[in-house]
């Protein structure tokens, strides 16, 4: 019943800190920890003041998200903590998204979450309880390659979760243990009926966890103000200035979006560009949308930092193909990469994460 788990490196008598968001697959993960023969510790975080949020109590990272933690914690007969972490998580996740879409940027939230406040707190915490390890239930995987442990890909690629895990700490991947990486998510909820955990059909979340009903603006509103210029209506133009429609709110719209734009012409057009100094959204055809190099800031690398020439594999939105590239510039904290193939709506604000092959080498946000 445990076996995923049994090739997960460190003694099998070692301790390990899971993160328990409430949902299946970190419960699964501390039940295959747990039959594996490691001392688990579960661990929640609380994010944010759910009284401000009227949304999200029913989501993995809400108060029911906590219960259910709880209650998978009981069944294996293993240890269950919260800890508040609000403070950390409003300054590097809520207010990085705010300040992001008012800059005209797409933002995202998890990558954040994961890069500053998850993965930092739980290597804290896990030398805090004397464990020996950390993990999560993350569809990632770690190997090693000359005793260096190294973040790779999933084994199913359409639940692969890397794309929002370059930004966590390099020291944390050697002491990191993702027991269902190399698991497809029907096996998964397979496990935890085996076990009657609670968690077993629960249903998964795509919402951000503050952001209820998907409501955006409505976020943006509460912590911007409406008078706010990211909210204010400005104008819609073609690429070569002329005003087609006006909007109401830049940072209602992104790269690549097709809603809500006006008609009228031969064919469908798209945001093609956000001008937030002139309150400006641009839109054209799907042809304009295309690109042929990606500028990151903000680089994090998970390996030595690449050398200028190197060939790499890219992928530039969460669910989009890896394309291969070449590397043109590179740094510790910045690269632009030339792609082998165009991509249409590289946005702002999101991730470009390289690979080879299945190795996650690093990445950026896309600026």
């Amino acid at each position: 019943m445990y076996g995923p788990a049994a090739a997960a490196p460190g003694h099998p008598e070692a301790s390990v800190l899971v993160a328990m968001s409430g949902g299946v697959d970190s419960s699964v993960a501390a039940a295959l920890l747990h039959g594996a023969g490691y001392r688990v510790v579960g661990l929640t975080m609380k994010t944010f003041c759910y009284s401000d949020v009227p949304g999200p109590s029913r989501s993995c990272c809400g108060l029911e998200g906590i219960a259910d933690a709880r209650s998978v914690a009981a069944r294996l007969g293993i240890v269950h903590t919260v800890f508040d972490v609000e403070e950390s998580f409003t300054r590097d996740v809520i207010d990085d998204f705010v300040s992001e879409y008012a800059a005209g940027r797409t933002p995202i939230p998890c990558v954040r979450c994961n890069s500053f406040t998850k993965f930092r707190d739980l290597l804290r915490r896990a030398n805090a309880f004397g464990c020996d390890f950390l993990a999560t239930g993350h569809y990632a995987r770690v190997t090693r390659e000359n005793g260096e442990p190294l973040l790779c890909r999933a084994e199913d690629d359409r639940k692969d979760q890397t794309y929002f895990l370059w930004g966590i700490p390099r020291e944390v991947i050697g002491r990191l243990l993702l027991p269902i990486g190399n698991m497809e998510k029907a096996e998964v909820r397979q496990q935890a009926r085996a076990l009657d955990l609670c968690t077993a059909d629960k249903a998964e979340s795509y919402e951000i966890c503050f952001v209820p009903d998907n409501d955006y603006a409505g976020v943006l509103r509460r912590y911007l103000g409406d008078d706010h210029p990211a909210l204010a209506p400005g104008p819609i133009v073609l690429e070569d200035g002329r005003t087609v429609g006006e909007h109401d709110g830049y940072a209602r719209y992104t790269v690549g979006q097709r809603r809500g734009l006006p008609g009228g012409f031969a064919e469908p057009m798209f945001v093609i560009e956000i001008r937030p100094r002139e309150r400006t959204v641009v839109v054209g055809p799907r042809s304009s949308l295309a690109r042929t190099r990606v500028e990151a800031a903000r680089a994090n690398w998970l390996v030595p930092v690449p050398e200028t020439g190197t060939t790499v594999g890219v992928r530039v939105r969460h669910g989009a193909p890896i394309v291969e590239g070449r590397l043109v510039e590179t740094g510790a904290a910045r690269f632009v990469v030339d792609l082998g193939l165009p991509q249409n709506a590289i946005t702002p604000g999101q991730s470009a994460v390289l690979y080879r092959d299945d190795v996650v080498l690093g990445g950026g946000v896309i600026v």
